[in-house]
């Protein structure tokens, strides 16, 4: 299987929590499949994952554990308290982290400027439903005719808060 698409913030800010801790663009919207690749990465990193929680409107019905890599990660599905495009995992050894999920159909162009908001230094911290919706009207602008830069423009206004 191929290696994730991830993209992490490099530290925490110092004020605390980050409202993000990078960004993901899994390959498909089937979990159980893109868990492995996203733990062979993170795992090393950040000790083993051993929860995941999503909220299930962007993903196929999910069964309560999924095996990964040699253990189960438990699941959650939270639909009204978690963001639709954010995924939370949790660590026994490291904590918690919270991951922009990037729609597996987005294109490389929109992905890679998700990817850079989420895990970069674009000033107060966003949260995933923003950084969604920045993009969104980005697009809108350029397809308008504008030049459509809101994302870049919102990072710019914005003050430092690197992420971990």
């Amino acid at each position: 299987m191929p290696t994730a698409r991830l993209a992490l913030r490099d530290e925490s800010p110092a004020g605390g929590r980050a409202a993000l801790d990078g960004a993901w663009w899994p390959r498909s919207r089937d979990l159980v499949s893109e868990l492995s690749a996203l733990a062979d990465v993170l795992d090393p990193l950040w000790g083993r994952i051993t929860r995941v929680a999503v909220n299930p409107r962007h993903w196929p019905p999910l069964p309560p554990r999924i095996f990964v890599n040699g253990h189960v990660v438990e699941v959650g599905r939270f639909t009204s308290e978690l963001d639709p495009h954010q995924i939370l995992l949790l660590s026994y050894t490291a904590g918690r982290w919270d991951l922009l999920v990037i729609p597996p159909e987005t294109g490389a162009p929109s992905a890679a400027r998700l990817m850079a908001a989420a895990s970069g230094d674009t000033g107060t911290p966003m949260t995933a439903a923003a950084v969604m919706a920045a993009e969104r009207a980005r697009q809108a602008g350029r397809d308008a005719g504008g030049d459509g830069d809101v994302l870049a423009a919102h990072g710019r206004d914005q003050q430092s808060a690197p992420g971990r």
